[in-house]
């Protein structure tokens, strides 16, 4: 059933509901009153308070400090020989007037934009600016090739290590029906937002405010479901979150059903590398064949990860050449792991664990600059 389908044809609240305080915004130069009010709209739709000046400040703070400039075309002459400084974006209505590319480079904008045509791309610059925005996180989703293959327990082992290795870590649950995520690592109890809360959001999420809305369990922020029967949440919330989620760096695992309906889709498209988890017998394979080719016109690096103890005559590197998938490794054997969630502890909270091992050894080789799994 994957994240459930269900159509959104409203938008849904942005995060976190208007009780954030607004980030600093860009500075916006122009006398043009029209073209004012929709920046200071798309402003508002980014989530950050702009400061608009006539012409450049005359403090030399006020024009480089800010994280991104947003010239109105009737100022653009004005801001003849101010310090170039980058994210300086010349910005107009709609009207074919080459001269506006001479004045682009006299003042070193980046690029010229005319709205309304340029609205969605230009709300995302700005908010991108006000976040921070870099590298993107490397995002890796765990499947189970079959039925109780262990992908949960590898992706809260996968989130644990890489928190544990001072990575900015997401853990998102995308299956409805499992047991929840939050259960898995101890933490159902702790406040804060699980999917049901972002059913009706579509368009962009501020992704500082989504990180600090999440419950954190042992430095991991986690996306889980709720323990109430809630509607299921549409493909355009899953764009929406999983992209915020992405956009501040660091580390996203993704824990997911073998299904792939559409908002299951949209997770599997974001991936960076998706595991594919297949217990060592002969059944598992053959349904992790099926898993395997319904998953690989989505994930563009799908890899697998062998669990034992094998049938007869198996082993990981044989399972893996049977569904054509490279090898991540073979992930060991636990015997500790039914004791300790006895004992509340999460799968792969013992760092010097089997768990905990691969896991460490897996983040060491994909963030390694030129690593692989």
């Amino acid at each position: 059933m994957g994240f459930g389908t269900r159509g959104a044809e409203a938008r849904g609240p942005e995060v976190p509901d208007g009780d954030e305080a607004r980030r600093a915004g860009p500075l916006i130069v122009t006398e043009d009153l029209g073209l004012l009010d929709d920046l200071l709209r798309l402003c508002a739709a980014a989530g950050v308070e702009p400061e608009v000046h006539h012409r450049v400040p005359e403090r030399g703070a006020g024009w480089t400090d800010p994280p991104l400039v947003l010239v109105g075309d009737d100022a653009a002459a004005r801001c003849r020989g101010a310090v170039r400084r980058p994210g300086t974006l010349l910005v107009g209505h709609d009207r074919d007037d080459p001269g506006l590319w001479r004045l682009a480079v006299e003042i070193g904008a980046e690029s010229v934009l005319r709205l309304p045509d340029a609205e969605g791309l230009l709300v995302d610059r700005i908010a991108d600016a006000a976040e921070g925005a870099g590298r993107q996180a490397l995002t890796v989703g765990v499947v189970g090739g079959r039925g109780g293959a262990g992908a949960s327990t590898l992706a809260c082992g996968l989130a644990l290590a890489a928190a544990g290795a001072g990575h900015r870590t997401l853990l998102l649950d995308g299956d409805p029906l499992g047991g929840g995520l939050d259960v898995l690592l101890g933490g159902e109890r702790e406040e804060g937002r699980r999917w049901p809360d972002f059913a009706a959001s579509k368009g962009r999420l501020a992704s500082g405010a989504l990180e600090e809305s999440l419950p954190s369990v042992r430095g991991v922020r986690v996306l889980s479901w709720g323990r109430e029967p809630a509607p299921p949440v549409p493909p355009e919330a899953v764009r929406s979150v999983l992209a915020a989620a992405r956009r501040r760096g660091g580390v996203v695992v993704v824990d997911l059903p073998r299904g792939t309906d559409r908002p299951t889709a949209e997770a599997l498209a974001q991936l960076d590398l998706g595991l594919l988890v297949v217990p060592g017998e002969l059944r598992a394979v053959a349904a992790a064949h099926r898993t395997s080719a319904a998953l690989g016109t989505a994930v563009r690096d799908l890899r697998a990860v062998v669990r034992g103890p094998y049938a007869t005559g198996l082993d990981e590197r044989w399972v893996a050449d049977a569904l054509r998938l490279p090898l991540v490794g073979e992930l060991p054997y636990d015997p500790g792991i039914v004791a300790d969630q006895d004992a509340g502890l999460p799968p792969g909270a013992e760092p010097r664990g089997p768990l905990g091992r691969f896991c460490a050894a897996f983040w060491e080789r994909v963030l390694t600059p030129g690593g692989a799994a």
